[in-house]
């Protein structure tokens, strides 16, 4: 047999195996789910069409993410400029090519694969932030210090907006908050911006907020405003997650799931099935995984290197965070519904890409948390 060289046997000793585990674990359940949630409503004859494209992309991409770990994140950083010019002519693009779907125009068809370039912006726009304020640290000391930066994810937060998507859009918040606050903000500015927030809530509501996106509120408050219409989303998954108890009612026997009651079983309100075809202790384990991974994220971020590396870690860990915490709270009823998929877990090539390659990022920081005594 092949003999593993001694800079192989340092390289995976620099891996950080759990996260690896629980972010593989994910994706594993995920499939699981999928395959329960869509086998009898697929686009072809294939029972299983949606459970094994996420399979393929999933192992595409892991292998991608495999590669991108023999090389140094630090790299990532001189391509701020670049990356930040392609994330805008990318949601232009659609804007201008995409084709829309659910009263949104959020995506491009290229070949047989419908393309989210808003999904990819999150990532690219960590990268962009860690770059620009890697310099900036200790220095953001009041507005006009934190203007710059606003402007400078402010512009594709709108063209998201635009778009519209309202829970793309608040992922951008929740990323530039974490960053900044790690970047050395003082917590009063924090603070005032939440205030800030509350106070020009009268104004979104009046101007900026479209109608479906105010019906989504009120039937946060009273599902039963709506119950064949907006509020039927959130009623179902109730239902769904109830029913399944404490054990749940097993795999591929979910009523609401499988006699197709719950919309969006596969994308936003996969864990409605999770809840209701493996019960509570089904859902306590996917959050138990997400905690390992959000876990592992800021242990990564307080541990880099550099504060470049901080603060992609950072980043990260804030995109994720806020997905689990809204898409679980609002499939549970404590939060609006929000286009927002569940990381690792929801059907989709562009989510899935962006996780992926998300994990792949914390990986390598922590791999080199130390300096490397060896040449990839």
């Amino acid at each position: 047999m092949p003999r593993v060289s001694s800079d192989t046997k340092r390289f995976l000793k620099r891996i950080d195996y759990t996260l690896l585990f629980a972010s593989l674990a994910i994706i594993l359940y995920s499939l699981i789910i999928i395959s329960s949630a869509t086998h009898i409503n697929t686009p072809s004859e294939d029972r299983f069409w949606f459970v094994q494209r996420q399979g393929l992309f999933a192992l595409i991409n892991i292998v991608i993410a495999a590669i991108f770990l023999n090389f140094d994140y630090r790299g990532l950083q001189q391509y701020g400029k670049k990356l930040y010019i392609l994330n805008l002519i990318m949601l232009v693009a659609v804007m201008l090519f995409g084709h829309a779907a659910l009263g949104a125009q959020r995506w491009i068809q290229i070949g047989p694969i419908s393309i989210q370039p808003s999904e990819f912006s999150k990532l690219i726009m960590i990268i962009c932030m860690a770059a620009v304020l890697e310099s900036r640290f200790g220095n953001l000391k009041s507005l006009r210090d934190l203007l710059p930066v606003a402007v400078y994810i402010g512009i594709p937060f709108i063209l998201v907006l635009k778009q519209p998507d309202l829970g793309t859009s608040l992922v951008f918040m929740a990323i530039f908050v974490g960053m900044i606050i790690a970047c050395g903000m003082p917590w009063k500015f924090f603070i005032g911006m939440i205030i800030a927030g509350l106070a020009s809530f009268p104004f979104l509501w009046k101007f900026v907020l479209k109608d479906y996106q105010k019906m989504r509120l009120t039937v946060f408050l009273d599902p039963n405003v709506d119950p064949l219409g907006s509020g039927y989303h959130i009623i179902q998954s109730k239902i769904a997650i109830g029913s399944g108890m404490l054990f749940g009612k097993g795999i591929f026997q979910g009523t609401q799931s499988q006699l197709n009651f719950l919309p969006e079983n596969h994308t936003d309100f996969i864990f409605a099935v999770v809840g209701e075809e493996f019960g509570f202790i089904g859902a306590v384990i996917l959050l138990v995984l997400y905690l390992i991974v959000l876990w592992r994220g800021i242990q990564i971020a307080k541990e880099a290197a550099d504060m470049f590396g901080r603060l992609l870690a950072v980043g990260i860990t804030s995109m994720l965070a806020f997905h689990v915490l809204v898409n679980v709270g609002m499939t549970t009823g404590i939060m609006p519904v929000t286009g927002i998929p569940l990381p690792l877990m929801s059907y989709g090539v562009s989510a899935l890409t962006t996780d992926i390659l998300a994990i792949a990022i914390l990986l390598n920081v922590n791999m080199r948390k130390q300096k490397l005594d060896f040449t990839i």
